[in-house]
C-alpha cells in the first residue's frame, strides 16, 4: 500500500490547491442572507459538480500523485461526498478508484459514486465494522494510495480553497476578509482548511449533536471519539467516528469552541435555505447554517457560514420541506 508522505498542510498548499482549482471550475456563489438584521454570507459549495466541497480536496489530492502512484489506483473511504470528489477526479485523470463507503449511505451517494466511473466497496457501519481498516485492507490488496477523507494533508489543502474564495469575493465587494467562518464539521478537513486558509478568522465548527467529537475534543485539549451508543442523525456526512492528530494540530490552535445542533435545527436550516437562497441543502450541508440560524453563534460583521452540500434525494427532501421528517 502506498501512503501519504508525512507532511503538514501549510497556508501556501492551500495557496496552490487554490490556483488549481481556479484552472478547472468556477467560484461558487457568495449569497447574502439578513440573520436578525446582519447580513451573513453564504458559501454555496452545495453548487459544485458533484455537490459537495469535497471535489476540491479530491483534486489537489489525486494531482499531486506520482506517475506510479496514478497506475496503482487510489482508495477512498466517504459516506458519499468524498466519494464523489475523489470518483470525479479520478476519472478526468484516469486514474482507477475504489470508494469504501457504509452500506447504509443514502441511495443516491452511492448511485451518483458508481455513476462517475469508482467501485463501490460496502462496510456495515451499523454493524461496527471499521471503514479505516477496511480502506486498509483493499489498500494493501492492489498496492493503492490511501486518500482520506479528512486526516491527509493535500486534501486539507484542497478543501481549504474554499476559504481563499471566501476572502477573494468579499475583497471584491469591498468588505474586506471574513472575520468568522461558521462551517460543517465531520473528521476536521475542511475546518483545519479553513483555518489554514483564512488566518485572521475565527473558525467554529458545527457538528450534529451526539456526534460532536471535535467540539469535546476542542473542550478537553485532547481527541475524543464519538460514543459507541451515538444516536441516529440525519447528517450522514458528519458522522465520523474521530478526527486525526493532523486536524486537531491546527484545530486546537485555531478553533475558540464548537458547537452542536439538534436534528429539528438542521431541518429548519435546510427549509430556510430553500425558502430565501432557493438552494438544497443535505442535513449535514446545513448544520453551519443551523447553528447561526438557532443563535449559537456570535454574529460578527464579516461572517461567512459554509453550505458544504446538497446531496439528498428527492422524498427525504420533501420530507424536510412540508414538516414531515
Amino acid at each position: 500500500m502506498t501512503k501519504p508522505l508525512i507532511r503538514k498542510p501549510s497556508g501556501e498548499g492551500v495557496a496552490l490547491a487554490a490556483r488549481k482549482i481556479a484552472d478547472i471550475l468556477p467560484p461558487t456563489p457568495l449569497l447574502p442572507l439578513e440573520v436578525e438584521g446582519q447580513t451573513v454570507w453564504c458559501k454555496a459549495e452545495c453548487l459544485q459538480p458533484v455537490g459537495a466541497f469535497k471535489i476540491r480536496g479530491g483534486w489537489h489530492r489525486l494531482t499531486e500523485l506520482s506517475d506510479e502512484e496514478r497506475q496503482r489506483g487510489v482508495v477512498g473511504v466517504s459516506s458519499g461526498n468524498h466519494a464523489q470528489g475523489v470518483a470525479w477526479a479520478a476519472r478526468r485523470l484516469g486514474i482507477t478508484a475504489a470508494i469504501v463507503m457504509p452500506n447504509d449511505a443514502p441511495a443516491v451517494k452511492l448511485a451518483n459514486t458508481r455513476a462517475l466511473g469508482a467501485e463501490v466497496v460496502l462496510y456495515d457501519r451499523p454493524g461496527g465494522e471499521d471503514r479505516d481498516e477496511v480502506a486498509e485492507r483493499v489498500c494493501a490488496e492492489r498496492g493503492a494510495t490511501l486518500v482520506h477523507a479528512f486526516a491527509d494533508p493535500w486534501v486539507i489543502e484542497g478543501q481549504g480553497s474554499a476559504g481563499i474564495e471566501i476572502a477573494q469575493q468579499m475583497d471584491a465587494m469591498g468588505l474586506g476578509g471574513p472575520d468568522l467562518i461558521v462551517t460543517p464539521c465531520g473528521g476536521g478537513g475542511l475546518t483545519a482548511g479553513l483555518a489554514l486558509s483564512c488566518p485572521d478568522a475565527a473558525i467554529v465548527p458545527v457538528e450534529p449533536e451526539g456526534w460532536d467529537d471535535i467540539r469535546r475534543s476542542l473542550a478537553d485539549g485532547e481527541i475524543r471519539r464519538v460514543a459507541a451508543d451515538a444516536p441516529a442523525t440525519p447528517c450522514d456526512s458528519l458522522q465520523t467516528p474521530g478526527t486525526h492528530p493532523i486536524n486537531f494540530e491546527i484545530l486546537r490552535e485555531r478553533c475558540p469552541f464548537g458547537l452542536f445542533v439538534t436534528p429539528a435545527e438542521v431541518h429548519a436550516a435546510q427549509r430556510l435555505a430553500f425558502e430565501k437562497l432557493r438552494l438544497v441543502l443535505e442535513p449535514g450541508g446545513a448544520a453551519a447554517l443551523a447553528a447561526v440560524l438557532a443563535g449559537k453563534v456570535d454574529l460578527k460583521p464579516r461572517t461567512a457560514v459554509m453550505l458544504t452540500g446538497g446531496n439528498t434525494d428527492a422524498a427525504a427532501f420533501a420530507k424536510v420541506l412540508t414538516g414531515t421528517d
